[in-house]
């Protein structure tokens, strides 16, 4: 029989969804934590997950119930557990008491619109794994009225931002009438002095959006997440939580490739 692998404990409390790995750091070196009867102080401790026997308080380890919540988040919280300047995490958008829930992937805090929420590790990671060229849409709010040659510079390309480079799946605007870009989700609007683009990114690296436009000296306004894959923000107000339903877990999982 094969010996199951075995791997550190705080990813372990992690993977089973109890809480995040830095959370059960901190536990384990609380010595709250014992394995097979024994406390340990060591995050890293390496463990099998089908043998051992964990316990945190004298509890048993079960693995948590998945949960799956959508957010509409709004601009100026961050998207973390706490924050050294105290401000406002996604955290105090959830019910107090709330199961523990980690973000899939992050919005900076000048960021807003859809964030998956969840306990499933595993899950998440795949969302967010570049590889898995999962689209993700963003309106963005730019300080120039946008035209052809902009949309061509941000749809076909290629802008080096710290020695890799960054592409744009697809981008949009109108301009009164018309329309430039033929694989545009949606006609968006602009003014005198500003417009709005569609962008869909297929990487999502970190403050992608933002760095691919200032090398461009374009600065951005307001930037909103409004799908991920076939998951849509819709008509979800600002600050508000819900479950994703089965049916729309089931479209991710096919976008993923697992059905």
């Amino acid at each position: 029989m094969r010996t199951q692998k075995k791997i550190g404990l705080a990813r372990v409390l992690s993977k089973k969804g109890y809480c995040s790995r830095s959370q059960a750091a901190v536990l384990i070196r609380a010595r709250r934590v014992t394995v097979n009867g024994r406390i340990t102080a060591d995050p890293e401790m390496p463990v099998q997950i089908l043998r051992d026997r964990i316990e945190v308080d004298g509890s048993p380890l079960d693995k948590a119930p998945p949960i799956y919540l959508v957010m509409n988040k709004p601009r100026g919280v961050v998207t973390t557990a706490s924050d050294e300047q105290g401000r406002n995490t996604v955290y105090d958008l959830l019910q107090p008491g709330s199961p523990w829930v980690g973000p899939v992937g992050r919005l900076d805090k000048a960021s807003e619109g859809l964030l998956l929420m969840t306990n499933d590790s595993e899950w998440a990671a795949k969302i967010s794994d570049p590889a898995s060229h999962l689209d993700k849409k963003y309106h963005v709010q730019v300080d120039c009225v946008a035209d052809g040659a902009l949309l061509a510079k941000i749809t076909r390309g290629t802008v080096e931002l710290g020695g890799d480079k960054t592409s744009v799946a697809r981008a949009s605007i109108a301009h009164a009438q018309q329309h430039l870009c033929a694989k545009a989700a949606r006609i968006l609007r602009h003014g005198d002095k500003n417009s709005w683009l569609e962008i869909t990114l297929d990487e999502g690296r970190n403050r992608q959006i933002r760095r691919l436009l200032e090398a461009l000296q374009i600065r951005v306004l307001r930037l909103v997440r409004v799908s991920i894959g076939p998951l849509e923000l819709g008509n979800l107000k600002k600050r508000s939580v819900r479950r994703l339903t089965a049916v729309e877990k089931k479209a991710i999982d096919r976008a993923l490739g697992d059905c």
